[in-house]
């Protein structure tokens, strides 16, 4: 079989070398790729957003199924160009991937079909969008509705914070068109848990829940970012949670998208809060989550591939079996490039450490230059997954391996799995 995967971070260097697990005799060709995907797949320098082009290179190299992994694309209408050219393709249509490109879209949906979430109001002007927080409170969080690459949030602490969130987005337009509509929305207490579901669009399959750590900084101070580490599994994802999640947002949501002539399948990405009330939708993902992904397919057993396959070939999930997974904790923490994230500085030279056993470092933004080094491309430059029977060895382990990587300038977070880890010291 031959595979096309979309894409050229870390979540695509996860799903390629997963991919490659499942099935050692499969060819993948990756589009762009990066180095580091390149060390498991043929990389062709076609850009995830080049849809024609794409379609032109599924069809030169007979692929015989495509799996996106970055949401641009999904939001271009990848999917809708691929099904119509018959060729088999993994992620939802452009209509369904609204559930993650608008976020006014996804509140409106989640209200019509009584999905627990956080009270929200949409706003175009600066003038009313700042009355609205004096009404909500602080701390209140203030979200640019469209694609933003995870940095269109910010957690305000107070009327200041919120008015210059506003500003930035409505009158500076900071990230532009995304930016030209923002959410006033409750500020939710509790923990975040990051839930994917593989779905047909009817049936569904739960993977292992995952917590990820946006902020910048330990102890989660500093601005949102796209995600600087993540772990699973979660302790507070018990299963009675992973049921209520199913029952009360994951099958309402894909049974709104359906009524709504829009039916999702490909996997949907669930952000929630863990409340005092139950769990309330944070936000909708059209696609792998990033950094969750690079956490969560180590400790996969089954073949991702399989599941993969039978929905880009629209087949039904309804007999699919349980997902297994391993009886262990993996950890995985982003080594970030200095400025990250507002400016990030790129092309340093990197150099990784010796490879170590249980240890796997996915390429998030790195690239080849022509005197033979790896350099730094992106604002997150690796993800290092380590897989341990506890998750104090599996954060230790992570930890000192990116601590170990040679990038100038480099930020990571040394607490990847603190609030399991204080739990466990409680316990103990």
């Amino acid at each position: 079989m031959k595979l096309l995967l979309v894409g050229g971070g870390g979540r695509e260097h996860a799903l390629a070398w997963k991919f490659k697990r499942d099935d050692p005799t499969l060819e993948i060709v990756a589009a762009p790729g990066n180095p580091g995907i390149a060390s498991v797949a043929r990389c062709v320098s076609v850009p995830a957003t080049d849809v024609p082009g794409l379609l032109k290179l599924a069809r030169s190299e007979r692929i015989d199924i495509v799996v996106v992994g970055p949401e641009a694309p999904l939001a271009a209408g990848i999917v809708d160009v691929f099904r119509d050219a018959g060729i088999p393709i993994f992620g939802p249509t452009k209509a369904a991937a609204e559930i993650e490109t608008s976020k006014s879209f996804a509140k409106q949906l989640m209200a019509g079909a009584g999905i627990p979430t956080a009270r929200a109001e949409i706003y175009r002007d600066t003038t009313a969008a700042k009355r609205a927080v004096r009404d909500f409170g602080a701390p209140v969080v203030i979200k640019a509705t469209g694609l933003a690459a995870g940095k269109g949030v910010v957690i305000a602490d107070n009327a200041r914070e919120a008015d210059a969130a506003i500003d930035m987005m409505l009158r500076d337009r900071v990230f532009g068109a995304a930016g030209s509509e923002i959410l006033v929305e409750e500020f939710m207490e509790g923990e975040e848990l990051s839930v994917f579901a593989i779905t047909d669009g009817t049936g569904f399959v739960t993977m292992l829940p995952a917590q990820d750590h946006k902020r910048i900084g330990d102890g989660d101070t500093g601005p949102n970012t796209g995600g600087m580490g993540a772990y699973a599994p979660v302790s507070t994802g018990s299963t009675d949670i992973m049921d209520q999640v199913a029952v009360d947002v994951l099958k309402p949501t894909l049974d709104a998208l359906r009524e709504q002539g829009r039916p999702f399948s490909g996997l949907l990405y669930a952000g929630l809060m863990l409340t005092a009330a139950g769990p309330k939708v944070v936000e909708f993902n059209c696609r792998f989550g990033d950094p969750e992904t690079e956490a969560i397919l180590p400790l996969m057993q089954s073949s991702l591939l399989d599941m993969v396959s039978r929905v880009a070939r629209g087949e039904p999930l309804t007999e699919t079996p349980q997902i297994g997974w391993e009886h262990a904790y993996a950890v995985t923490t982003v080594v970030a490039a200095p400025g990250y994230p507002d400016s990030p500085r790129m092309g340093a030279p990197i150099v990784l450490p010796p490879d170590r056993p249980g240890i796997t470092v996915f390429h998030a933004g790195t690239a080849s230059s022509s005197d033979g080094l790896l350099r730094s491309a992106g604002g997150r430059v690796l993800a290092v997954t380590a897989v341990a029977p506890t998750l104090e060895e599996a954060q230790q382990r992570s930890l000192e391996h990116a601590q170990s990587v040679r990038l100038d300038g480099k930020q990571l977070r040394t607490d990847i799995g603190w609030r399991d880890l204080r739990r466990h010291a409680r316990a103990s």
